[in-house]
């Protein structure tokens, strides 16, 4: 395995460093998505002790001493477009074939593919790593292994044969192509057309937007999964396919498709968000995956990997604001201490300052434990086991929208720790900011996630999904009434779960749906606190086992700051919830503006 070392960096160009959690990783790993469970069985079998630690130390190197360097510099020089041609920060390309030749791209591959067959879960833990260290980057890599497995699971096999095995190894980078210029949320609306040629080809022609890492130029070619519809295809999403582009077509000449733009934004600047156009000439080639209306199946596959994917970013970006704030905090002497002496103190010895990194930490463990237990569930799905891709269904929406909502908020705490340093560029603290507040509006916006939490997993299975959820939560909390260290913790989250329980039994009984949808988001945010309280619980009742002493007093006491701190406010979200959408509506449309 490759070793990375980290060359010297001037600190103004790069103030921020950042080191792997791993420690923190491999606990949630093993007591939250019980990965010894995970590599009992055949499929997971390489995911031995051993190997998972080596996997997460050279990621880490890796992340911190390559990927991390090249943040700041990414975020001010950004990626540029020239003729149809993307041209990446320096250092990027560069970087992007040390990951390549590390064998990192297959990480959660099965071995039937060319992959190293380790659980997804694992390397969801890597790709946080790589996200905390620059998440514009990163981006490229989650796409791809969102193709890999709409490729795997849907493309015939000379499809598999001719595009699968480069991106497995990373020579290879994937995209996914929905998004229109009228066509956003609402995908049944896209007009890209794919004509058949006879042959087994189509001609693809259409305008995408916003389509993550649509050119550059670290990796040989670009695998484009393109959406679009064939003449006779009925409107709506049944009659929307999915067709591979690649940018160069198997005799290695240029495929008509181009980039036409490149979207100036917020943040995650060195992330080419690209306009493709696709058949300027009549000439585009593409081949279809799967059946022909069967687009939307095939995508999901995609995009419910992405999805996990993108609420692993608000828990790396946080992670690393957290990281950085804490260490400000540290060296920065302001002010005496409320009460005390005129001497002033590092900023970390006053109390309201404590209480901004306590929140930071308690947030992004919790949000990465829900997100660690939702790549988990996913892996027990493909392993075949339904109740795991049950959980997997009901999480996969709390975890995007909450993890990328605690994102933004642990980002913009941790600039308040920097004060008025934060506000400043130099310092980096803004750049966690605005790389994190595009997390709750792509893959699908937090707020359509709450309306497929409250309009579909919460009825799925007549409502089995979240009842067996709630059942482990109240198992816990007599565990935590037995414990005479934890027992304190048991009558907060009692409470979260009482209300969570009657805000859920509400919506599942409401009977307009304008009501159900005016509780979907506060709904959504009660179940993300109620279940971080109950896993950091978890965490908690399982420290005592740590070889460390001083990492599980800091595991307790995280979960009972959790607890008595956050968990409160799960019961006045739950007022929200129940109040129904007439107030929503109660001023006119033309009255909201004054």
């Amino acid at each position: 395995m490759a070793v990375y070392t980290r060359k010297g960096t001037n600190p103004k160009a790069c103030p921020m460093t950042y080191a792997a959690p791993t420690r923190e990783q491999r606990f949630v790993l093993d007591v939250i998505a019980d990965l010894p469970g995970l590599a009992a069985r055949p499929a997971y079998a390489n995911a031995t002790p051993d190997v998972v630690d080596a996997v997460l130390d050279e990621a880490g190197k890796l992340a911190a001493n390559v990927f991390a360097p090249l943040n700041r510099i990414g975020d001010t020089a950004h990626a540029r477009l020239a003729d149809g041609v993307v041209t990446l920060p320096p250092g990027f390309a560069e970087a992007y074939k040390l990951y390549v030749e590390g064998g990192w791209a297959g990480l959660g591959v099965p071995e039937a593919h060319g992959g190293q067959g380790l659980p997804f879960v694992v390397a969801v833990a890597v790709q946080e790593q790589l996200t905390s260290a620059n998440m514009a980057f990163a981006l490229c890599m989650m796409l791809s292994q969102g193709a890999i497995e709409a490729l795997a699971a849907h493309a015939s096999p000379d499809l598999q044969e001719r595009y699968l095995s480069k991106l497995v190894t990373g020579e290879w980078t994937g995209t996914m192509n929905l998004t229109e210029p009228q066509a956003g949320s609402d995908v049944g609306a896209l007009k890209s057309r794919a004509e058949p040629v006879g042959d087994g080809s189509y001609r693809i022609k259409g305008t995408k937007i916003y389509i993550t890492w649509g050119e550059h130029d670290a990796a040989d070619n670009i695998v484009h999964l393109v959406l679009a519809r064939l003449p006779d295809a009925p409107p709506g999403t049944k009659g929307i396919s999915l067709f591979v582009v690649p940018k160069f077509l198997p005799d290695g000449s240029r495929n008509d498709l181009k980039c036409v733009g490149l979207e100036h934004k917020l943040g995650i600047n060195a992330s080419p968000t690209c306009t493709m156009s696709f058949g300027d000439h009549d000439q585009c080639i593409g081949w279809l995956v799967g059946a022909e209306g069967g687009g939307m199946r095939a995508m999901f596959t995609m995009m419910n990997n992405a999805r996990v994917q993108v609420g692993l970013q608000g828990v790396a970006i946080a992670e690393a604001a957290t990281q950085h704030a804490l260490a400000y905090a540290r060296g920065r002497v302001q002010s005496a201490k409320f009460g005390g002496s005129r001497e002033p103190v590092r900023i970390v010895e006053h109390a309201d300052v404590r209480r901004t990194l306590m929140t930071c930490r308690a947030l992004t463990e919790a949000s990465r434990a829900l997100v660690y237990l939702n790549a988990a569930a996913v892996d027990r799905a493909h392993a075949g086991d339904a109740e795991g891709a049950g959980l997997a269904d009901l999480l996969t929406p709390i975890a995007k929208a909450w993890a990328t909502d605690i994102g933004v908020e642990v980002a913009s705490l941790a600039l308040q720790v920097f004060g008025g340093m934060g506000y400043v560029e130099e310092t980096g603290a803004a750049q966690f900011l605005r790389d994190a507040r595009i997390a709750p509006i792509y893959e699908g916006t937090n707020g359509i996630q709450a309306m497929d939490l409250v309009g579909r997993k919460l009825t799925q299975d007549g409502g089995a999904h979240w009842r067996e959820v709630f059942a482990q939560v109240r198992d816990t909390v007599r565990e935590l009434e037995a414990h005479p260290e934890l027992k304190t913790l048991a009558p907060w989250l009692d409470d979260a779960l009482a209300a969570t329980n009657t805000a859920t039994v509400w919506l599942t009984g409401a009977n307009h749906p304008d009501d159900i949808a005016a509780g979907a988001t506060p709904y959504l945010r009660m179940m993300g606190l109620t279940l971080g309280g109950w896993l950091l619980a978890r965490q908690a009742l399982a420290a005592g086992g740590h070889a460390d002493p001083a990492f599980a007093a800091a595991k307790v006491t995280t979960a009972r700051f959790f607890a008595e701190q956050l968990l409160p406010q799960v019961t006045a979200l739950g007022a929200g919830v129940m109040r129904g959408a007439a107030l929503l509506y109660a001023i006119p449309e033309d009255g909201l503006a004054a």
